[in-house]
Formats: structure tokens, sequence, C-alpha cells
């Protein structure tokens, strides 16, 4: 499987180096982006006014691909806010207290909780539950809120979707193409998934305990996180406290109705969020009409446009770059122009380019699968690289044998990298519901996902 790179590679590869550099550097990155797009508008089309078309298109694509997400995160926001200047929020999370008292049990029980939740509903869904009821809880016990991001965001899109035991999406992908059986990938998957989760979970929480302890940590709050509330036009809305009781019980059984549903009717990712949103804004009318009466009407437009404009402040900067990096997928051949021949994306070949200039050898071949993967996973989706992992560990297996165990290593890696915990785009959804930073987020999980990545690849090296 030969890939002739092109300057269209070059220039792509180039520019993703710089954009990462950037990042480390805590340098905004949409100026890049744009003239990446538009650099590789020329290459493709040899055409000034194609190209600057393309970078409109591009940041449309980006938007479309990512509305679903903005909208949840908006309703949620919306529903948090009525929520918080009544005093409900107060009622529904205080039997939570009890268990959770230290920084230390809200981090490592978020994100337990956001692991197993993840497993049977993928995370998407599982941050906005457990952000809206667990985020309060964990920054009264003085876990910063980049903190309860970091947990929820490492458990659910790394180490549950990773592994992915229960709904089986990414395992399957990987397996075909590496020509196994489901069950032979995940199993040699449990170990990897493991020690990636534990180093880079630990690593993660030692980093943040120390620059704490410091005085050095960046929270990285880039507007009103859902937690607080500044008291905006409406202040605190008194509320009988037998209503306040009575609503701070149905909601979250409301949401556990949900969960419920989700099992029953087999729902997942999309159709499980939209369950979760819909469920949302029932929730905002509802008790904005209860805590406004006459004013109920207009009140709840305002709440719905004041978690709009959280949704779309959190996204803003983020879709420019999420449209350079969606072009190193299918959406290039649809928004600029025509891929050289034989091409399966930018990205795709760039990791074929990869495998087909390493020698062969178990070591050689774990760091070769773990490169691939993270470089299949940088267009921010996860899932859309994995394909090409499974087809190289198997070329690879038919030399060096350990094919599964290849395979799960490349799976891990593209996930872990592009599910969303280093990649900002797609961390967005633990970022906005926490109303921090997701280029901050993105820079605190960047050490432990490579220290993890680095131990993973070792281990697997002695497993192949």
């Amino acid at each position: 499987m030969e890939i002739a790179l092109t300057s269209l590679h070059w220039v792509y590869l180039a520019f993703i180096l710089f954009i990462m550099a950037m990042l480390v550097m805590r340098r905004d990155t949409m100026m890049v982006c744009v003239l990446g797009i538009l650099a590789l508008g020329l290459i493709a089309t040899d055409s000034l006014g194609s190209s600057v078309s393309g970078i409109f298109n591009s940041f449309i694509y980006a938007i479309k691909e990512l509305i679903g997400t903005i909208l949840i995160i908006s309703v949620i926001v919306s529903m948090s806010r009525i929520l918080i200047r009544t005093g409900i929020n107060e009622i529904m999370v205080a039997p939570l207290t009890r268990f959770i008292r230290t920084p230390a049990m809200a981090y490592w029980g978020i994100g337990i909780i956001m692991m197993v939740t993840s497993w049977f509903f993928w995370p998407s869904p599982g941050v906005a539950l457990i952000g809206a009821v667990l985020l309060p809880v964990a920054v009264r016990v003085g876990l910063p809120a980049l903190g309860a991001a970091m947990a929820m965001n490492l458990f659910g899109h790394g180490i549950a979707l990773s592994g992915d035991y229960i709904i089986q999406g990414a395992p399957k992908l990987t397996a075909d193409a590496a020509g196994l059986p489901v069950a032979q990938v995940m199993e040699a998957s449990i170990p990897l998934v493991a020690v990636m989760g534990i180093v880079t979970t630990a690593t993660a929480f030692w980093l943040m305990r120390r620059d704490l302890k410091r005085g050095t940590f960046r929270d990285g709050l880039v507007a009103e996180a859902p937690a607080g509330d500044s008291g905006g036009k409406s202040g605190a809305i008194p509320m009988a406290p037998a209503l306040k009781r009575a609503l701070a019980a149905i909601i979250p059984l409301l949401f556990l109705a949900d969960v419920g549903a989700m099992i029953v009717f087999k729902l997942q990712g999309g159709d499980a969020t939209a369950l979760i949103g819909g469920t949302a804004v029932l929730i905002l009318i509802a008790v904005t009409l209860l805590a406004h009466g006459d004013r109920g009407l207009e009140a709840t437009t305002d709440y719905l446009i004041e978690g709009l404009q959280f949704g779309f402040r959190v996204f803003g900067p983020v879709i420019p770059i999420a449209a350079f990096f969606y072009l190193g997928d299918s959406a290039f051949a649809d928004l600029i122009g025509k891929l050289p021949e034989g091409s399966h994306g930018i990205v795709n070949d760039l990791g074929v380019a990869l495998a087909n200039t390493v020698p062969l050898n178990g070591a050689v071949s774990s760091v070769t699968l773990t490169v691939v993967g993270a470089i299949t996973g940088l267009d921010g989706s996860g899932f859309s690289g994995i394909s090409l992992a499974g087809s190289i560990a198997r070329m690879f297996g038919a030399s060096v044998g350990g094919t599964d165990t290849l395979t799960a290593l490349g799976q891990v890696a593209a996930i872990w990298v592009g599910g969303g915990t280093i990649i900002p785009w797609a961390l967005i959804p633990a970022a906005a519901i926490c109303g921090v930073s997701p280029f901050e987020l993105a820079r605190r999980n960047l050490v432990p996902v490579l220290v993890g990545l680095a131990v993973t690849t070792l281990v697997a090296i002695f497993l192949v």
C-alpha cells in the first residue's frame, strides 16, 4: 500500500507542527489555521478565488460538525442558570456532599462515574449529565473547574472510549480492518487500556496537586462556569421551599429516566445526547414558568439566549482550528478539490507513508502503531483513522506477530489523541460544561497523555 506524498501532504504536516508549537507556547492559533486552509486551497486548485471561498466553506463545515455539541452544552447551561438562581441546584447536590468531601475524592469520584456512564452511552451525553450535577459539588470542596473537566475528559473520552467494551464501536472497526475477531482485539486491549488509563489519570492528578500547592495552577476559566453565578439580570429568585425540594427530587429522576430509556431503547451517541438535551429544555421551561410566573415566557427565552451565548463564546475560537483539521479527512474533497490519485485523506496518507518507511520488528512496530494512531487522531474524531491502524497492524503482524496487540495499541493511541483528550476542538464538551478554555484543558492533558502513551507503548513491546 504505497502512497506518494505530495506538496499538499508536506504543507499540511508543516502547519500541524506549527499549530502544535503555538498551542504549547499558549498562543492563539486561529490565524495560523486560516493561513493553512488558504495554502492548501492554493496548492490543490491553483485558484485564489476558490482558496478564499474554501476558508468560509470550511468554517461552515466545522460548524455543521460541531452544532450538536454546541446545542447540548447551551441548553444544559441554560437549565443550570435557572436552577442556580432559584436555589434548586443547592438542594439537588446536597446529598452528594456527604460522599465527596475533598478535591481528591471529587477528582476520582467524577472520573469513575464518568467512565462507567461513558461505557454505556459514550462520553458526550455523560458529560452533560455528570457536569450538570457533580460540577457544583466538586467546586465546593475545592476541586478547580479545570480539574473536574480533566477528570471527565480523561476517564470518559480516554479510558471508556478507547476500550469501548459495551457498545464495541471502536474494536469492531479496528478488528474488521485487521481481519481479527472483535473479542480477540478487545481481550488484547485490556492491559493496554488499563495501563494507559492508570498512568494518565494518576499523572494528571499528581501534576494538578503539585501546581495547586505551588499556586501555579491556571484554572483556565473563559466565562462564568455553570457551577457559579454572577447574579446576572435576575439575581436570586425566591421560590417556596417545598416547591424547590420537590423540583430538586424530580429533576434527577427525569435524567435517571433518560438513562433507563437509553438502556431499554439502546440509544447511543447522538440519539442519547438528543434525549438529554430535550429533557433539559423541558426542565428549563417548566422551572422558569414556576419561578417567574407571568414573565415566564420571556424569561425562558432570556435563559436560552444566555446559554447559547455561552456555548458560542466557548466554541467560537475553536471553529477555525477544527475547520483546518477536518480538511485532513474526507472534507477536503468536498470543500477544496480533488485529492492526489489513490489518496484516502491527507492524514491517512501520512500514516501509511510512515508505516511504509520503518523496519519491521516488535519494538519499531509498536512505536509506529502508536505514532500512526496519534497522527490519524489529529482530525479530532478518533474513529476516522482506527481502521487504518487495524490495516497497518495486520501488515506488521504478518511479519512480527502480535497483530491483536498492535491493533489494540493503534486503537488506544488514535482515540486518546483524537477522541477528545489533547485535541482542543474534540474535548469541547467537557471544557464547555465546566466553563474552562478547551486550549488550557488540552495543555493540562498533554503531558499526562504523552506519558501514558509512552508507557503503554513500552508495555505493548513486551506483549507483541
